[in-house]
C-alpha cells in the first residue's frame, strides 16, 4: 500500500495532474503529490508519475507479444516485462516514503537523462543538498553490502557503480544549468528485501532501505541557503537541463 497520508494537490497551473486523478478514481491516493511551486515550467518534471519510465517499458514489451505475456503470467513464467513492472512498483513504494518529507523538500521521479532512454528513479532536493535515488526491488532477497560490493542472494550486482554514475552525471548537468557547483549524493534504496546486511558503506554512495530513507534524508545537515536551493530546484524541473 502506498503512503496513505499523501493528498491530491494541484499542479502549478491549478489543474490536478491526470496521473493523480487516475489514482484517486482507483481508490488510491497518489504516491508522490506535486507541491505548489512559484513559477510554472514547460514540461515540468515535478508532475511525472513515479515509475513512469519503467511502466512504459513494460507496456512496450507486453504490446509486442501480448499472447506470450498473458500465458507467461498464467503459467508463472517470468518474462522481461515482469522485471520492469516490479521495478516500477519499487519506485512507487519509495515515492510513498519521499512524499512524507517536509515542504522544504522537492522530489522528482523518473527523470529522463540524455537521449538514449536513461532515467533516474528519484531526484530529491532539499536544504541538505541533492540526492539521486536508485530504487532496487529485490523481494524477499538477502542483501549484503561491503563497500562498493553488493550481493543479492549471493550474486554480485553493480548497484553502487550505477548509482555513482547517476550522481556524477546529475552533478555535472545541474552545475552547468545553475552556474555554481552542485554536489550530488547517490543512494541505493533496496525495496522488499528479507534482510539487508550493511557491513561497510561505500565511500561515496549510501545504501539505505526503503523504510529508513525518509528519516535518513531528513537527518542530513543543511548545506544550502533558500536562494541556492530555489535555483537548483528550478533548473532540475526543466527537461532541457537533463539532455546533456
Amino acid at each position: 500500500m502506498l503512503n496513505q497520508d499523501a493528498d491530491v494537490r494541484r499542479s502549478p497551473t491549478g489543474r490536478i495532474p491526470q496521473w493523480a486523478m487516475d489514482e484517486a478514481v482507483a481508490g488510491r491516493r497518489p504516491s508522490a503529490p506535486p507541491r505548489a511551486v512559484e513559477q510554472p515550467v514547460p514540461g515540468d518534471l515535478l508532475l511525472t508519475r513515479p515509475g513512469a519510465a519503467a511502466r512504459a517499458r513494460a507496456d512496450e514489451l507486453m504490446a509486442g507479444r501480448p499472447v506470450r505475456s498473458v500465458l507467461a503470467r498464467l503459467l508463472g513464467v517470468r518474462r522481461p516485462e515482469h522485471s520492469w513492472q516490479a521495478g516500477a512498483r519499487g519506485e512507487e513504494l519509495v515515492a510513498g516514503q519521499l512524499a512524507r518529507l517536509g515542504p522544504s523538500w522537492t522530489v522528482l521521479h523518473s527523470v529522463p537523462v540524455g537521449s538514449r532512454g536513461s532515467d533516474i528513479d528519484h531526484v530529491v532536493l532539499g536544504p541538505a543538498g541533492v540526492f539521486t535515488l536508485n530504487s532496487k526491488h529485490h523481494r524477499d532477497a538477502r542483501i549484503r553490502v561491503d563497500g562498493d560490493r553488493i550481493w543479492v542472494n549471493g550474486q554480485y550486482q553493480h548497484h553502487v557503480r550505477n548509482s555513482r554514475h547517476e550522481a556524477m552525471r546529475a552533478a555535472r548537468l545541474l552545475s552547468a544549468a545553475v552556474g555554481f557547483p552542485v554536489p550530488v549524493q547517490g543512494v541505493v534504496v533496496p525495496v522488499g528485501a528479507a534482510a539487508l546486511d550493511v557491513r561497510r558503506q561505500p565511500a561515496d554512495v549510501q545504501v539505505v532501505n526503503r523504510a529508513r530513507v525518509r528519516r535518513w534524508l531528513a537527518g542530513r545537515p543543511p548545506v544550502w541557503s533558500a536562494e541556492q536551493l530555489a535555483a537548483v530546484v528550478q533548473a532540475a524541473r526543466r527537461p532541457a537541463t537533463w539532455l546533456g
